[in-house]
C-alpha cells in the first residue's frame, strides 16, 4: 500500500468512526502511545469492582509488561472518543448508560472495520469487558465469547490522558460530561 492509499485508508477509518457515533476520531502511530506499569496499581485498587472478577481485567488479562509489549507489535491505532452529557457530576446512572453506548459504538466499529485490509487488529475499550451482562469469571466458567471479549486501554497500561493529547482530543470535555475512549490497534 503506498502513502496515498494509506492516508486514504486512515481518513476512511476516521470517517467511519464519526459516522458510527464517535465524537472525535484520529489515527496515530503506535509509538505515540504512552504506557506505564503504574496503571496496573490503579486497576488493583478495584474502584470499578472488576479486578479479579472479569476475564479481560487484571489480574486475569495478563502480565502488564507483556501486554504493553504486545501493543508495540502494532504500527497504528485508531483512537475514538464519545462524550455524553450528565445531569450533574454525581450522575452515576448517566455514566453507566454512556459506557453502554460507548461499548455499542466499539462493537459497531469492529463489525464495520472487519472488511478493511488489516493483517492484525486489537480492540481496546473503556472499563472492563461488557460483552456479557455477567462475566463468566463471576460464575467460575471460562469466557463465553473469547473472540469478542475486549480489555480496557488501562489494562494494557495505556495512559489515556496522554493518548487523548497525542490524538488531538480533550481528555475532559466540560462540566457535567463523561468522556470514554476506545482504540483499535492495527497492522496493514
Amino acid at each position: 500500500m503506498n502513502t496515498m492509499e494509506t492516508n486514504q485508508l486512515f481518513d476512511r477509518l476516521v470517517e467511519i468512526a464519526l459516522a458510527e457515533g464517535a465524537y472525535k476520531a484520529s489515527v496515530i502511530e503506535v509509538d505515540r502511545v504512552e504506557t506505564d506499569v503504574r496503571f496496573r496499581a490503579l486497576c488493583a485498587s478495584n474502584v470499578c469492582g472488576n479486578y479479579g472478577r472479569n476475564w479481560m481485567c487484571p489480574p486475569d488479562a495478563g502480565d502488564i509488561e507483556s501486554l504493553m509489549a504486545e501493543l508495540r507489535t502494532y504500527s497504528h491505532v485508531l483512537v475514538y472518543q464519545t462524550v455524553n452529557e450528565l445531569e450533574d457530576s454525581y450522575d452515576f446512572e448517566g455514566m453507566m448508560e454512556a459506557g453502554v453506548s460507548h461499548n455499542r459504538l466499539m462493537c459497531s466499529l469492529r463489525m464495520k472495520l472487519a472488511a478493511e485490509p488489516f493483517s492484525r487488529v486489537l480492540h481496546l475499550g473503556a472499563g472492563g469487558c461488557r460483552m456479557c451482562e455477567v462475566c463468566a469469571k463471576r460464575t467460575n466458567e471460562p469466557c463465553r465469547h473469547p473472540d469478542l471479549a475486549v480489555a480496557s486501554l488501562e489494562t494494557y497500561g495505556v495512559n489515556v490522558s496522554k493518548l487523548a493529547e497525542a490524538s488531538g482530543m480533550k481528555y475532559i470535555n466540560g462540566q457535567n460530561t463523561v468522556t470514554y475512549f476506545g482504540a483499535m490497534f492495527f497492522n496493514l
